[in-house]
């Protein structure tokens, strides 16, 4: 029975048990999503509370499990309440994780228990599925990626192959003697789920057990994220190849990781299957200077090439100064003055939307105006305010793009011949000359001003200065006078990509180096131009024998110099 159709009554409600998967957001089965946008309280381990929180409905109650803090000795899942309505005092509470399930399912709502990996191979969804039976609780289970099985799979590593092999999955922590006994006489894969600073010991108890030390190993850490690395060893090498990558001794010993051993995991094989970790980008940290809204689909893209994007704003938008012009356009739209409306940004979207709430008036309010748009976010804001744009550039998405394909002014068929152009006030008057060299009058109007962003926290401007982005996406000329106003000068290992000449000289200007430029002014255009960058930087790499590493991984002493301007 789904999830959106289960009876929960004003006594009882329900508990979805949910795997999360290994890491990766998008390995969310549609069914945990549906579960995930009908949840009253939302209970999960830390390790995925942002991976599932994104799909939850707002208002949800969040609760995520922790070890119990008076007894170190112990993992038994508690729950740290982390909504502030569950708190008295400021101290989340912390208690135990069956218990406070069933406390919020008997309160009649619908609860979600999202655990890493798969619940059926969960140590303890099983008895919190118990006493949910034992109090009568319904309860359903969504089942996810187990992470022995979605982790190789990143890592480039086949389980099973045409040949085919046994396949033992080993918990190491909970193994007995006659488990590893059993997997040390096989000759098929071993999945060992593990820990960094346990792996060696691991190897170890599998050569006792009869393995050969030189059978082949692969180990794992952060699986299925963009913080993945896998290293390749032997049973007999792996404890020298980790202490090699300078990887142990670390504070980070504890870290989960994911064990493969057998003839598959041969690094021969990964360097062909390595999909994930072979990206373009992958791991890059690329600051992008522009608003979740406008950096929304370009983020997207740059998580496609494997990179981590991080939008800082550095702009914002305020209020035209004086808002007469804005409001006699706004009532000349109703009293039918314009045969056209041309949005070029989310923003003039934004700002008429505001101002026709304000007047009481809805997307009615556009019968019988042609509506034009440029790029396809701005596309899609005029759709969510209940408007479909008659004209998007069928080519290049600017004011350039959109006279392409603008009609001349035809007294014939054209009623009126006036355009209502609602734009930025530092906006270029390329469009208003076009439109009237094509016979139309423009109302230019300045329905919202743009002014430099405040500063981004501390640490965003130190990893700016410090060399922690491996790259930086200017988009504009004014995104580069703006970052360096409101964070300073991007650290000189930093790959600076411009979308465009008139951008590169602006950060040329800055004493930037610039490294990637887009063939043509499109933000996506420019996030592919600087995936090819990492590409031949990741071929250049492998075929001169060199680690390939990212541009903040570079050695301060090998920093390069950048041209003087």
């Amino acid at each position: 029975m789904s999830p959106t159709t289960f009876p929960a009554g004003p006594e009882q409600g329900h508990v979805t048990f949910l795997g999360a998967g290994p890491g990766d957001p998008g390995l969310l089965t549609l069914r945990a999503v549906e579960a995930l946008a009908h949840a009253d309280v939302l209970v999960a381990e830390h390790e995925v509370l942002d991976v599932v929180r994104t799909h939850a409905r707002q208002g949800v109650s969040e609760v995520h499990t922790d070890t119990d803090p008076s007894d170190p000795g112990t993992s038994t899942p508690q729950l740290k309440v982390v909504d502030g309505a569950s708190t008295t005092s400021g101290v989340p509470a912390v208690r135990d994780a069956a218990h406070l399930v069933m406390e919020a399912a008997r309160g009649g709502r619908r609860v979600v228990r999202a655990v890493t990996g798969d619940p059926g191979l969960d140590t303890y969804a099983a008895e919190e599925m118990l006493a949910c039976a034992a109090a009568g609780v319904p309860f359903e289970v969504v089942p996810g990626i187990a992470n022995a099985v979605g982790v190789p799979a990143y890592a480039g590593v086949p389980l099973r192959d045409a040949e085919g092999a046994d396949v033992r999955f080993v918990d190491a922590r909970t193994a007995s003697d006659r488990c590893w006994t059993e997997v040390g006489a096989s000759d098929g894969t071993v999945v060992v789920s593990t820990t960094l600073d346990s792996v060696a010991a691991a190897a170890g108890e599998l050569v006792s057990a009869g393995r050969k030390p030189d059978t082949p190993m692969t180990v794992t850490i952060a699986g299925t994220t963009t913080r993945q690395r896998t290293w390749s060893a032997t049973l007999g090498t792996v404890a020298q190849t980790l202490k090699q990558a300078k990887v142990l001794p670390s504070p980070d010993g504890g870290r989960p990781v994911i064990a493969v051993v057998g003839e598959r995991s041969a690094s021969a094989r990964r360097d062909q299957l390595s999909w994930f970790e072979s990206k373009p980008l992958f791991g890059w940290k690329v600051l992008v200077p522009r608003t979740k809204e406008q950096a929304a689909s370009l983020s997207d893209q740059l998580r496609s090439y494997g990179a981590v994007p991080s939008e800082v704003p550095t702009i914002a938008v305020e209020p035209p100064r004086t808002p007469q012009q804005m409001e006699r356009a706004v009532k000349g739209l109703v009293t039918g003055r314009y045969e056209w409306i041309a949005f070029t940004s989310v923003n003039a979207v934004k700002a008429v939307r505001e101002k026709f709430e304000e007047y009481g008036l809805d997307a009615r309010a556009f019968a019988g105006i042609k509506v034009a748009a440029v790029g396809e976010q701005t596309a899609k804001a005029l759709i969510a305010f209940g408007v479909k744009p008659d004209l998007v550039p069928s080519g290049e998405q600017s004011a350039a793009g959109l006279l392409e394909d603008w009609p001349p002014y035809d007294p014939v068929f054209d009623p009126i011949d006036r355009v209502f152009l609602p734009r930025a006030d530092i906006a270029t008057e390329t469009l208003v000359a076009g439109l009237i060299e094509l016979g139309w009058e423009v109302d230019d109007v300045t329905a919202y001003r743009t002014v430099r962003a405040s500063p981004p926290p501390a640490t965003t401007r130190e990893a700016i200065k410090g060399g922690g982005f491996d790259a930086v996406l200017f988009t504009s000329s004014s995104t580069v006078r703006n970052l360096v106003g409101i964070a300073g000068k991007p650290h000189n290992v930093t790959v600076i990509a411009c979308i465009g000449p008139a951008t590169a000289k602006t950060a040329e200007e800055h004493g930037l180096r610039v490294d990637v430029m887009a063939p043509e002014p499109s933000v996506h255009k420019l996030a592919e131009a600087l995936a090819d960058f990492g590409l031949h930087r990741r071929a250049s790499a492998l075929e001169a024998g060199d680690p390939v590493t990212r541009p903040s991984e570079r050695r301060p002493g090998a920093r390069r110099r950048r041209s003087s301007t």
